[in-house]
Order: structure tokens, then sequence, then C-alpha cells
């Protein structure tokens, strides 16, 4: 990695032979959600929290260094978390907010109390990529704690989670693990 900004770039840029993101596509996206934060969410394409944690950008040669863009979104999609909040609060009270992280939290705490081995499918094809299962279940468990004992664990934890590879039955469901993963985020950006 050449570690040099670009004069006006906002990120580090990878070498010219290595794959980053897509500049154009990280500068586009951060405009739009500059120009709608900066509106108090009154002008401009809305941009949502949800929306910062599912962006994705196209892999290109010489593009911004991800773990920085990354780092970037994770800031920015905390401080939409918790715009919307203040903005549920405002309009509807806090008891509305209040409920809202309850049944959230219900939900999620309801699939994490489920016996380790069987919290999440099985991919329903033999040859199909899958998640190690006690990898999941060592998160899992981390969640019970964090959501029920307020052991500290940190948002970051559970966004950069990464488990082994396992193969059809042998693991769970990716695309399923990587839905409530994603709830859980939507749910510790709120309430921290």
């Amino acid at each position: 990695m050449d570690g040099a900004r670009n004069g006006s770039s906002p990120f580090a840029r990878v070498g010219r032979r290595e794959y980053g993101y897509k500049a154009k596509q990280v500068d586009r996206f951060l405009t739009r959600a500059r120009t709608f934060y900066n509106s108090d969410g009154t002008d401009g394409e809305p941009v949502t929290s949800a929306e910062v944690r599912t962006t994705a950008f196209d892999p290109a040669r010489g593009g911004y260094e991800p773990r920085a863009v990354d780092a970037a979104l994770d800031r920015l999609e905390d401080v939409f978390a918790q715009r919307e909040r203040d903005t549920l609060i405002a309009a509807s009270g806090e008891q509305a907010w209040l409920m809202q992280i309850g049944r959230t939290s219900a939900v999620l705490r309801n699939r994490l109390h489920r016996p380790p081995g069987e919290r999440f499918r099985r991919p329903s094809r033999k040859n199909t990529t899958s998640y190690d299962i006690e990898d999941v279940d060592a998160l899992c468990n981390e969640l019970l704690g964090y959501f029920e004992r307020d052991m500290p664990l940190s948002v970051d934890v559970v966004r950069r989670a990464v488990f082994r590879e396992a193969i059809g039955q042998d693991g769970y469901e990716e695309t399923q693990v990587d839905a409530f993963l994603d709830r859980v985020v939507e749910l510790m950006a709120a309430i921290d």
C-alpha cells in the first residue's frame, strides 16, 4: 500500500496493482450522505443507517484503502443511527423508542437462546459454503453476555466478525447469519 493521500482524496489508496474500493463510487456516496446529513434530513436523497451498513463498492485497482473506508462508514452509520433515534424520540417520545428497541432486542435474544448448533438454518444444498457453527455460536454467546449481563462488547466486533468456512450442512446458512448480525449491529448502534 502506498499510504500517500492524493491531493483531494479523503482516503489513502492501495498500490496501483492492488484492489481497493472504486474511488468515484465512494466519493459519490459520501457526498450524498454529507448533503443529507448537513441539511438536517430536509434536502437531498435520504440516507439511513441501514443503507450505510449495507452499501458496497466495486473493486478497482489503485482504489481507496478498504479498511479506511469501512471505518468511516462505521462512524457514519453510528451518526445516522443516533439521528434516527433522536428523530423518533422527538416525534413520538422516548417511550416509543424504548418499545422499538425492546421489540428488536426480544427477537434477537430469542434466537440467541436457541441451543448451540441450532441457532440458524443449515444450507439446503450440499456444496454450498456456510459459516462454521462453533465460530458463530461463540459470537452468539458473547452477544448474550452483552444483552443480558451487561458484558462489554463493541459493535465493531460484530461488524468485523469473520467465521471459518464450512460446507453445506456442516455450517450455518450465511445469508441468515448475516441478516441476524445486521439487526444486531442496528440495535447496538442505536443504543450505544
